[in-house]
Order: structure tokens, then C-alpha cells, then sequence
């Protein structure tokens, strides 16, 4: 059965909510569907003690929750992120978690799993935001090394309650999300995704740094973790 893992930057059931609803709408009766409500289900602020990537991921302060997350990710299908626009941006709590997955970024330890993910992140805004939401988000997806990344964002322009957004507009947000969750309905999970040349190109210059490090340092952890995976030589996390 397909997984589904969902990362809500919100707890509020509000357009954000109704928008990713009727986006897992069809996926429901043939999908294994995780949901994590931010901040209730998230960790709580990074501290930048950085024992995360310099040391291990288990001596974080907030190691439970991160790992339950990252392992609901890590077996997962397709992952969907969900948020709103604050301020231009994602939520507080989305930011939060994300903050802990530093050492998942390339630079440190990425999972080699995360290569060939697939991921939808959905947003809103009353008029502008959702672009650069979206970003924030999609900035640690392709970091991880996730290059199949669909992004649907909407302006609601004049009312942020869903009763009262004009119904034209509510059956246009609908077709739009429809549409791509019939897309995503239409893959071969069973295959890894494409990796890009974008998420290549960052690999690759980081491979250089690492191996720059170690001649350095051949006890730095994220070097021995690279060397363990074979990346320092002809072995690539992607197909």
C-alpha cells in the first residue's frame, strides 16, 4: 500500500487544511496516509547546540519527536508539506522543524533515501507569500536531496474564511488540486524519482568539500559518513 506522509505547518483547520483534504481526497481508500499538526506533533526551538551533525542525531534535545518524523518520511511514498503564509513565509512551528533536520542537509548527512522521493507542498496567502512559503520548504526539500518537488499555491486575495470565499473561486482551488493529485496518482512509486541536475550539481560540490575535510580531519563525523556510503568514490545515492 502507498504511504503518505503529511507535515501540516498548522493545527488550525482552517483554508489550509480544507485545500490539503481535498487534495489526499483521492488517495484515500489506496493510501497509508501519516498526518504531524505543527507545533502540537513538532519539536520545540533548536538551540544550535550543533550535536546534531557534529556529534549524532540521537543527542539532540528533541530526538524522539525529530525521529519519529524523519522515519515517517524516510518509509513514506509521496510527502506533503502544508502552510500558510505568515509574514511572507512559512509558519513558526514549519520553520522549527525544518531548523532540526539541518544535519540532513547535504553539507552534513542526507539520507540516501530522500533521493528519490517525491513531494507536493501546498500553501496560501490573502495576497502574496505563497510563492516564497513554498521556497522555504522547497529549499530544505532539495537540500535533502528530494528533486521531485510539485508545489500548488493560491491567492485568496479578500477572505480567509473558506464559508465565505465565493464559490467559483473554491471550485477552481478544487479542479487545480484534483488535477495534480490525479497526476500523482498516475506514478509508479515503486520506482525511485528523477534526481535533477540541480540536486547533482550540489552533491557533487559537496563530495569535493568532504573530501577536502577529511584529508583534514579523517575523524570529522560527516566525512565518515560519506566515506561509509561510498559517495567519496563512484557510489551516488540516486539510480
Amino acid at each position: 500500500m502507498m504511504k503518505i506522509t503529511v507535515i501540516n505547518a498548522t493545527e488550525k483547520k482552517g483554508v489550509t487544511y480544507r485545500l490539503k483534504e481535498i487534495f489526499l481526497e483521492p488517495f484515500r481508500e489506496n493510501a497509508d496516509i501519516t498526518e504531524f499538526y505543527l507545533p502540537k506533533d513538532g519539536p520545540g526551538f533548536c538551540t544550535g547546540c550543533t550535536n546534531c551533525f557534529r556529534e549524532k542525531q540521537e543527542m539532540c534535545k528533541d530526538a524522539a519527536c525529530v525521529q519519529r518524523i524523519e522515519k515517517a518520511m524516510l518509509e513514506a511514498d509521496l510527502l506533503v508539506f502544508t502552510s500558510p503564509a505568515y509574514v511572507f513565509h512559512t509558519t513558526g512551528a514549519m520553520k522549527t522543524l525544518l531548523d532540526h533536520f539541518g544535519y540532513r542537509w547535504m553539507p552534513h548527512r542526507p539520507a540516501k533515501e530522500m533521493f528519490g522521493k517525491r513531494a507536493v507542498i501546498i500553501t496560501q496567502c490573502l495576497g502574496a507569500g505563497g510563492s516564497s512559503t513554498a521556497k522555504d520548504i522547497h529549499d530544505s526539500l532539495s537540500w535533502w536531496g528530494v528533486s521531485c518537488v510539485k508545489k500548488s499555491s493560491f491567492k485568496l486575495m479578500s477572505e480567509i474564511n473558506w464559508d465565505k470565499i465565493p464559490e467559483k473561486k473554491r471550485s477552481e482551488m478544487r479542479s487545480k488540486l484534483i488535477r495534480l493529485a490525479e497526476r500523482m496518482l498516475k506514478i509508479d512509486y515503486s520506482r525511485p524519482a528523477h534526481t535533477n541536475l540541480i540536486v547533482k550539481a550540489k552533491f557533487m560540490a559537496v563530495r569535493m568539500l568532504q573530501t577536502d575535510l577529511g584529508k583534514k580531519n579523517p575523524e570529522y563525523t560527516d566525512f565518515k559518513y560519506w566515506k561509509a556510503n561510498g559517495w567519496l568514490g563512484k557510489t551516488r545515492p540516486w539510480k
